[in-house]
């Protein structure tokens, strides 16, 4: 979803330590759109708080009858250097972007979008659709990984049941990022995260193991929800600190209440975010503003080569999303978030993370094969530390792989080897050719000429 405001205020949030409490955010009603606007409550970022993990955006609407609001009708509009994460309790989207993708969202169903280097997607409710209720959330990408090529995915968890302290059926909870309560989503992401769903039914009371590195923050949706021994009302955020390993839910009222459950550690990066960008600095985020609008003027030729990928199709008649005008004044990094023990001061932001500390996270290297988004990666301690990426060629039975990377901050461990390693390895199970386009690919089967069997018939491999 876009920030559809035409002029988005600067949102300098409060550069306060976390407490071991709960620390509750109340929402603030932006209306996306003009005067048939459809409105959203916005809880993240706030004055309050900036980040909870990696998580810097939650906007969360409806029931909204979209007879009256016309529903959600956002044009084409770009985003980078962040995930887009759709997550709908009632009705459809339908979503376009300009890396080829169309999905219709629906409920239940995690849809997200990674947008990198620069992506822009068009969101429609369907024409079926009577009530809109859900959230929209936005994930920072790390340093490393704010120029990906874009992708998206879709996944569709499992419901588990809740049980209370008697083995009563408390709920449903479904887990659309990470892992919580036995469950765990497939789902790559480049920051440890925490996406989860929990729908108490009246009465319930379930208590969840959850990290106690991590920051958590819980929505309320659907009537007033207990976190921990507090009153949470409708549609406020509470936060809370890293330290805990235990959260207790509770539904006191006569009607199913929802609990959206968001986590991560401590994003250890400071961030720009105006509009839809997420960058590094004022001149970043101005030179992204400058970049779409110029493509919307047709300066920049509406190809692959366009910063933004083409703008996809128009629906409705209506003209892509202008970026506004910048402020006034100079866009400010958000502040830095609070230091895991809870104590006053903040997580250095601007150097990534180590190594040591991302391991003891997890404490182990771990290799993937993320075959839709049609590469391999190496992830330590729960973090994407490189990748090697593949078209598919002969329908499927040849992998051309085009790039290898390896981010800042874990390089000296041989990961790229390892992981390259683990790639072809794959590759020759499966009974496939390849096509090292990658230099990195290429010289390493030159080193590992045990592997040069695995080279395509008739492609050349000293070429550049």
């Amino acid at each position: 979803m876009s920030n559809l405001e035409l002029d988005p205020p600067e949102t300098l949030c409060a550069d306060e330590p976390a407490v071991q409490g709960i620390e509750v955010i109340e929402p603030r009603d932006v209306p996306l759109g003009g005067p048939r606007a459809m409105p959203v409550r916005r809880t993240l970022p706030s004055r309050q708080r900036s980040l909870v993990g990696a998580w810097c955006f939650l906007d969360h609407y409806g029931p909204d009858d979209v007879s009256a609001t016309g529903g959600m009708r956002v044009p084409p509009h770009p985003h980078t250097g962040l995930q887009t994460v759709s997550w709908l309790f009632t009705g459809e989207i339908e979503h376009r972007d300009s890396a080829g993708h169309q999905a219709t969202v629906r409920p239940g169903e995690l849809n997200l979008m990674t947008a990198g280097r620069g992506i822009n997607h068009s969101e429609y409710s369907t024409p079926q659709t009577t009530t809109l209720h859900g959230v929209q959330l936005w994930t920072a990408l790390p340093a490393p990984f704010r120029s990906a090529p874009p992708g998206f995915e879709r996944y569709v968890p499992p419901a588990v049941v809740l049980r209370d302290g008697s083995g009563g059926r408390a709920g449903e909870l479904r887990v659309f990022l990470g892992s919580l309560h036995g469950s765990a989503s497939p789902v790559r992401t480049y920051t440890a995260l925490l996406g989860a769903e929990a729908v108490l039914e009246p009465g319930g009371e379930a208590v969840l193991e959850v990290a106690e590195e991590f920051e958590h923050a819980i929505l309320a949706d659907g009537g007033a929800l207990e976190v921990e021994d507090g009153a949470l009302a409708e549609a406020h955020l509470a936060f809370l600190a890293p330290g805990r390993g235990r959260v207790r839910l509770a539904n006191p009222g006569p009607r199913p209440v929802r609990a959206v459950i968001l986590g991560g550690p401590p994003f250890p990066e400071e961030i720009t975010m105006w509009w839809n960008f997420v960058g590094r600095s004022h001149e970043e985020i101005a030179a992204f503003r400058d970049a779409w609008n110029a493509q919307l003027a047709e300066q920049v030729p509406a190809d692959d080569g366009a910063p933004f990928g083409p703008v996809v199709e128009l629906t409705g008649g209506e003209a892509a999303l202008p970026a506004p005008p910048l402020p006034n004044v100079r866009l400010r990094p958000r502040p830095g978030a609070p230091t895991p023990d809870g104590t006053s001061g903040t997580v250095k932001r601007g150097t990534p993370m180590t190594v040591q500390e991302s391991e003891r996270q997890s404490g182990k290297t771990e290799f993937v094969h993320a075959d839709q988004r049609h590469r391999y990666e190496v992830h330590v301690g729960g973090v994407v530390a490189g990748f090697t990426q593949y078209r598919e060629k002969e329908g499927g039975s040849v992998y051309a792989f085009d790039h290898t990377e390896v981010a800042d901050g874990y390089s000296g461990m041989g990961l790229a080897s390892k992981l390259v390693t683990y790639a072809l390895d794959d590759v020759r199970s499966a009974g496939r050719r390849i096509r090292p386009y990658c230099p990195y690919v290429r010289a390493f089967i030159k080193r590992h000429q045990d592997y040069a069997d695995l080279v395509e018939d008739g492609f050349v491999m000293d070429e550049d």
